[in-house]
């Protein structure tokens, strides 16, 4: 259930501005959850209804990353300006410019999984949760098993879509069309697609700048500066309470997700029968049991 924001504004980032939207009251006891989305160069649009997750006083906040959403978008910037480090100092920067570095969860969806994971290894003070939801561990991983899912499409599918990537016309028509083909069977799972994930969903192809850059032309042919990245090095260094979330099925594959329950020290999985990457969309009552859960859990006294 997406929720009303109590506030709406912009953190300073440099030159630039970082724009987030809060549910609930920062001042609150309870730590502050923090929705860290996916792309690289979506917006937090499809995640919106975890604004739900206001139970008991704990605010929700929401942003979009740099190049995106409500934030500055830089359109001229080439791929060595969008870099993780970039994203990660802009994190960084938001919780102390919303004055909750040291008291806070991180929620991260995707590639934002993957940058929850890394701003954990680094062990902040004020860091009392993690979860990583629907994320792969490393990008290599990811295309291995994207090739197996791309197999398993439907007679001539995946052909359509390896002639344009040889040829460089992701951009077509027919390349989008047989796209959706995957997208619907690993993404969203939902007909029709919620109005939320439209929302995020356009907005990439609005501005495809940072999704471009650092992704690629789809969710499965990956061909940006991310390419060959992985947080399992970071794993180990993860000192907090960890869920991590995936659906049955989900792009990000069992395999994919292994390497977070095998390096994270006491990581918990769940996961979600009947979704593939939204389980937030896709079981938002089962979601919302298991997060308030995992929440609730995170309150002991510190």
């Amino acid at each position: 259930m997406t929720v009303a924001p109590s506030s709406k504004g912009t953190v300073r980032f440099g030159d630039h501005e970082t724009w987030y939207r809060v549910t609930g009251d920062l001042s609150s006891p309870r730590p502050a959850l923090v929705v860290v989305h996916g792309g690289p160069g979506s917006t937090h649009d499809y995640l919106q209804n975890l604004s739900g997750l206001t139970a008991g006083g704990r605010a929700v906040v929401h942003y979009d990353q740099l190049g995106n959403g409500g934030s500055t978008h830089l359109p001229d910037r080439g791929p060595d300006f969008w870099t993780v480090d970039l994203f990660a100092a802009e994190l960084d920067n938001l919780l102390d410019g919303l004055g909750i570095a040291g008291d806070y969860v991180l929620f991260g969806q995707s590639w934002g999984g993957m940058l929850a994971t890394r701003h954990a290894a680094s062990r902040p003070a004020g860091l009392r949760g993690l979860v990583i939801a629907n994320s792969p561990a490393s990008y290599p991983l990811w295309l291995q098993e994207a090739k197996i899912l791309r197999d398993q499409l439907p007679p001539g599918v995946n052909d359509t879509l390896l002639r344009h990537e040889a040829a460089g016309t992701t951009d077509s028509d027919e390349y989008h069309s047989a796209m959706r083909v995957f997208y619907e069977r690993h993404v969203c799972r939902l007909t029709p697609w919620p109005r939320d994930y439209l929302a995020s969903f356009f907005e990439v192809y609005n501005d495809p700048t940072v999704y471009y850059a650092m992704n690629g032309p789809s969710e499965f042919h990956v061909n940006g500066t991310l390419r060959d990245w992985s947080v399992t090095e970071f794993c180990p260094d993860v000192a907090v309470p960890t869920l991590l979330i995936s659906g049955r099925h989900d792009e990000a594959t069992p395999a994919t997700v292994q390497p977070y329950q095998d390096l994270i020290p006491g990581a918990r999985w769940e996961i979600f029968e009947e979704s593939s990457h939204l389980p937030h969309l896709e079981e938002p009552e089962r979601f919302t049991e298991v997060m308030e859960t995992f929440l609730d859990g995170l309150d002991a006294p510190h």
